[in-house]
């Protein structure tokens, strides 16, 4: 028997943010932060990225990497993505996204890319795209995909598809177990035997 899925009454509210590190479990959370080879304003930018600083100072620092360092091909894409992650972090969607449409231009195969875009358009409530590009980045192998499942989940449950929310949250929790955010948004979830 395939057993029915339903969200109790209390559902999570609209997007309020995103942050690095969920404190309320209603937000998308950015990919990963990705490491750079070269030192300088590239690995600044992927150390801030990391930790969700987002001052005008670490944005600064991500655009002097992208303008005056040599960086590879896959350090641009990545110094792009966390740029994005930390516009992200400051609610600026539209950023974000020219940021993560570049990372993909150079690295099309950078699953973070998506993922992130994906977390950019539930910020901009334009959720059915979100799902399309977070379910792309999934088949790209991103080294963090429990936040993607996170993601997805969020765009599902704020489109009414319940059931795929729930699996998405109980796939994030398998892949990191113990997340905390994850924990909370399933015990909004009753699961009963299908009639």
């Amino acid at each position: 028997m395939n057993p029915r899925v339903s969200a109790l009454a209390l559902r999570p509210l609209l997007l309020a943010g995103v942050a690095l590190t969920l404190s309320f479990g209603l937000s998308a959370s950015p990919a990963k932060a990705l490491d750079t080879i070269f030192g300088g304003f590239a690995s600044a930018c992927a150390a801030n990225a990391k930790v969700g600083s987002a001052t005008v100072e670490a944005l600064s620092g991500c655009t002097d990497a992208l303008m005056t360092e040599l960086l590879t091909e896959r350090d641009r894409a990545a110094t792009m993505v966390n740029r994005g992650t930390l516009y992200l972090v400051r609610q600026n969607w539209e950023a974000a996204m020219n940021d993560f449409d570049m990372a993909a231009r150079i690295q099309p195969k950078m699953g973070e890319a998506y993922v992130n875009r994906g977390a950019a358009l539930i910020g901009m409530n334009r959720l059915a795209e979100a799902e399309a590009q977070i379910t792309f980045g999934l088949s790209l192998n991103p080294e963090l995909p429990e936040r993607a499942y996170y993601n997805r989940a969020l765009a599902r449950w704020r489109m009414d598809n319940v059931k795929g929310a729930y699996f998405d949250f109980r796939k994030a929790l398998e892949l990191k177990p113990g997340w905390e955010d994850a924990t909370k948004q399933l015990a909004y979830f009753t699961v009963t035997p299908a009639r």
